[in-house]
């Protein structure tokens, strides 16, 4: 399992990074990090996929006892996911990819997170989780609403809406939450917390709640959408390389499996909540202003 996530991971940021190379040379400041969305966004689903190709029995338990053919569901999920990293990182129909990562996303948060957390209500992660996945399901949308070509005005309008509700609702908890755990690994605020070892983790905790509050108030009241959501993925995006990059490369001496999955998780999952926040930046582009991901034709 290490090895195919961190196969899986390497290959899908490689082949979206090539993909988006001449968006990213064109591209000026900050844009250029908007620019890598699908491939911050493709890389995790791949990872994702490779846990469930390779069996993952914690993935597998999750899938509830009530639904038929659980074993060809469990292994469904994970040809879907790595089809539609793929998708996404090389722009072949992104519209339907994005739109159906979407609905898968939003379906776990129904059968699967609210239940849950309804189940044990007072308990943060569980609703932390919620509103990741929810996350994650609104980038999805986000970047299939930005398809070019794409769905229709209505269509686009309305995938669009309701991303930029969704996450902008998101960071708003994810903002107030690191405001009562600053110390807790930040973008994502779960149970990690930070090593003594990280210079000023209570201001990084801080400074990153203040952002995902400011922005994601912003983002709920359609105000400066584009500007905004450029600005926190891109906080994220360094969150990602400077405080989850190095856990990550430090998990690789560890001598449990479970140790190296944790970091391979931790750093995936922010990744993938950044390119969801970066997709709704790149989806939010003016009218008329030149297209950021044109779909290919599918050979």
């Amino acid at each position: 399992m290490v090895i195919a996530t961190w196969t899986a991971g390497l290959a899908l940021l490689l082949i979206g990074g090539w993909c988006a190379r001449r968006i990213v040379a064109e591209a000026r400041g900050l844009e250029k990090v908007v620019a890598l969305s699908h491939a911050f966004f493709a890389a995790p689903l791949a990872v994702f996929g490779a846990e469930h190709l390779s069996g993952d029995q914690g993935i597998l338990s999750l899938v509830p006892s009530y639904m038929p053919w659980r074993i060809f569901w469990f292994y469904f999920v994970g040809v879907a996911l790595v089809a539609a990293a793929l998708s996404l990182a090389t722009g072949i129909l992104v519209r339907w990819s994005g739109l159906l990562v979407g609905i898968l996303m939003f379906l776990f948060v129904t059968l699967l997170w609210i239940p849950g957390s309804l189940s044990d209500p007072h308990n943060r992660i569980g609703w932390v989780i919620v509103c990741r996945e929810s996350s994650f399901g609104a980038g999805a949308w986000a970047l299939a609403a930005g398809a070019v070509p794409g769905w229709g005005p209505r269509a686009r309008r309305i995938l669009l809406t309701v991303a930029r509700v969704l996450i902008g609702a998101a960071a708003v908890f994810f903002g107030v939450q690191h405001f009562f755990h600053p110390v807790n690994a930040p973008g994502v605020p779960l149970v990690k917390i930070l090593s003594d070892g990280i210079p000023a983790r209570a201001a990084i905790g801080y400074l990153t709640g203040a952002m995902l509050l400011l922005c994601g108030a912003g983002i709920l009241a359609n105000r400066k959408t584009r500007a905004l959501a450029t600005y926190l993925g891109s906080w994220i995006a360094l969150l990602v390389a400077v405080i989850y990059g190095p856990l990550l490369i430090r998990s690789i001496s560890e001598s449990a499996a479970k140790a190296k999955i944790e970091g391979i998780n931790y750093f995936y999952d922010t990744l993938l909540y950044a390119g969801a926040i970066l997709g709704l930046a790149s989806a939010s582009a003016p009218p008329g202003a030149a297209a950021r991901t044109a779909e290919r034709p599918a050979a």
